[in-house]
């Protein structure tokens, strides 16, 4: 396993803060304006990526009403597949000045594709990474065809299972992919988050070999953050500009200042990470007032012996250890001491 991926020059990996993707999906609800500004609330986030989706309705199905094309359940209960992917997906035409205006902000855009046709769409606009999504992640010919550009591969992971995640990474590597990320996922709209079962990232990544990251459909972001103690080193999550917007994942999406505090706060918990470090830390070091230590709390002449009268376990914590205290009673002063004095061995005969 490699230690980190690049994407458009930013480092992905356990050594780096983990890497933020705002998910659009659907959310542009038609609008290319609304489009424009979640590019725009991603970047003031601080997000790393924003990422799309490149289908149409008939490149994902077909037009038919039969009970195998509708959707049972949950938030699209009783549609049709082609209904649904008729409302929810990105006019391709939108594609070029979505890339342009990300661009421009300083922020970096990649898609989902679900059809060859869509990776050639974006291998023109110069996509810097691919996307596949949770139901296409046993699409094995998609795999190996987006692998083929050479380009970074995330594929997330919900709904498969332990040899359909090795199909997947296995035929992405060997068509070509040396910078792979695999994402744990819940493939739920909402998804609860007892669902999660987060201890699967770290087995995932020994398991399978792979940097891991956490495509996370919960509402909030405990989720998320919690994550990235586990090894997560990139995190996806649904934006919108507007949760009651009633576009068809607004639901379950995170508005500005929760996006804002997943920036932040996955941030700190890498920090907060860190190493193994059992050494005094700079934050501690001003606080040795408070810890106990040996001190004379009477005038001790030199050639006077110690006693449990004129020395002490008290703060501060600058004198010798409390468990040195057995040791040097009944032993004499080397010289004389005042009270309040840390002792220290050159003090003792």
């Amino acid at each position: 396993m490699k230690d980190y991926i690049t994407i458009d020059g930013r480092k992905i990996g356990p050594g780096y803060s983990p890497y933020v993707i705002a998910e659009m999906s659907a959310n542009h609800n038609g609008d290319i304006e609304n489009a424009y500004k979640i590019l725009e609330m991603a970047k003031e986030c601080g997000a790393d990526a924003i990422k799309i989706q490149t289908y149409t309705q008939d490149t994902l199905t077909i037009d038919c009403d039969k009970e195998d094309f509708k959707i049972k359940g949950g938030l699209w209960d009783n549609r049709t597949l082609y209904d649904l992917y008729t409302e929810a997906h990105m006019p391709w035409e939108w594609h070029k000045p979505l890339f342009e205006k990300a661009k421009e902000l300083g922020i970096t855009i990649f898609s989902s594709p679900f059809d060859f046709s869509a990776v050639d769409l974006l291998e023109e606009l110069g996509a810097p990474a691919y996307k596949i999504a949770s139901f296409e992640a046993i699409d094995i010919p998609l795999i190996e065809y987006v692998a083929k550009t050479g380009k970074p591969m995330i594929i997330s992971t919900g709904m498969a299972n332990e040899e359909e995640i090795q199909e997947a990474v296995d035929a992405a590597r060997n068509a070509g992919c040396e910078d792979l990320i695999v994402l744990h996922c819940v493939s739920g709209y909402p998804a609860p988050a007892e669902d999660y079962n987060l201890a699967t990232i770290p087995n995932m990544a020994e398991r399978f070999d792979v940097l891991t990251g956490l495509s996370d459909h919960t509402i909030d972001n405990t989720t998320a953050v919690t994550s990235v103690a586990l090894g997560a080193c990139l995190i996806e999550k649904h934006v919108t500009l507007d949760r009651n917007g009633g576009g068809p994942d607004d639901s379950f999406s995170l508005e500005k200042p929760e996006l804002d505090q997943l920036c932040r706060d996955s941030k700190v918990a890498w920090q907060a990470l860190g190493k193994v470090n059992y050494e005094r830390k700079e934050s501690e070091k001003g606080n040795m007032v408070f810890r106990r230590s040996l001190y004379a709390v009477k005038d001790i002449k030199a050639g006077e012996k110690f006693t449990h009268e004129n020395v002490r376990s008290i703060r501060p914590g600058y004198g010798l250890k409390p468990r040195e205290l057995k040791k040097i009673l009944g032993k004499k002063a080397s010289e004389n001491i005042q009270r309040g004095q840390p002792l220290n061995w050159e003090l003792i005969k």
